[in-house]
């Protein structure tokens, strides 16, 4: 398993964050990319119950000459807190999502997918978004593993910062932000609590589709 760590900030003025990143010199590392995610779980809910995450995801890359490009990932995340390695957390990381993820690239999703549901799993909840992907130029030293990945979704406009902990509240305070404004939720329970918000009842996190003519 790889560790991962990370934090999400949210996003008011997207166009004020897009000055601030190239204020800092980020230029994209991978261009907007349309990604469509399928969490797996048994009936039961057992996965999440444990803080684990099963997840299908479908990567489709555009460029400017409208070519596109696509890859589908296989994603485990185990819960969140202390690491099933049993390595320790750093006390920078007390702020900051800390998991450990096997992810690996696959051939045949709808092969796997029969299996999962032979299996019992399920695919329950399904969540899209645009995400394009930058990194601080080699001069910032500090940022050279750090990710910043900009997420715009239906419910909002938000930054992934992943890497390690000091880079991650270094490049939040450069863009403005302090620890509280951390947010530690996944995709998930961000979207319930925007459906709780609104008082509307939760279904999928999607686009909405154009009403055809």
């Amino acid at each position: 398993m790889s560790r991962e760590t990370e934090i999400k900030l949210k996003i008011d003025n997207p166009k004020s964050f897009l000055r601030s990143l190239s204020k800092l010199g980020a230029k994209p590392s991978v261009p907007r990319t349309h990604e469509l995610n399928v969490i797996f779980d048994t009936p039961e809910g057992g996965l999440a119950k444990h803080g684990q995450l099963l997840r299908i995801r479908s990567e489709t890359l555009v460029d400017a000459k409208k070519k596109s490009a696509q890859r589908t990932l296989l994603t485990f995340k185990s819960p969140p807190g202390p690491l099933a390695s049993g390595a320790p957390a750093s006390p920078a990381d007390r702020h900051h999502k800390v998991r450990e993820e096997i992810e690996v690239v696959l051939t045949d999703a709808p092969a796997l997918q029969k299996i999962f549901e032979g299996l019992g799993l399920r695919g329950w909840f399904r969540y899209e978004k645009f995400r394009t992907t930058y990194k601080l130029p080699a001069r910032q030293s500090w940022a050279k593993h750090l990710l910043i990945e900009l997420d715009e979704t239906p419910v909002g406009t938000f930054v992934e910062l992943e890497g390690p902990g000091d880079a991650i509240d270094r490049a939040a305070r450069e863009l403005g932000y302090s620890v509280k404004d951390y947010i530690l939720k996944n995709y998930l329970v961000v979207y319930l609590d925007n459906c709780r918000h609104r008082g509307v009842p939760p279904g999928d996190m999607l686009f909405p589709q154009p009403k055809k003519k």
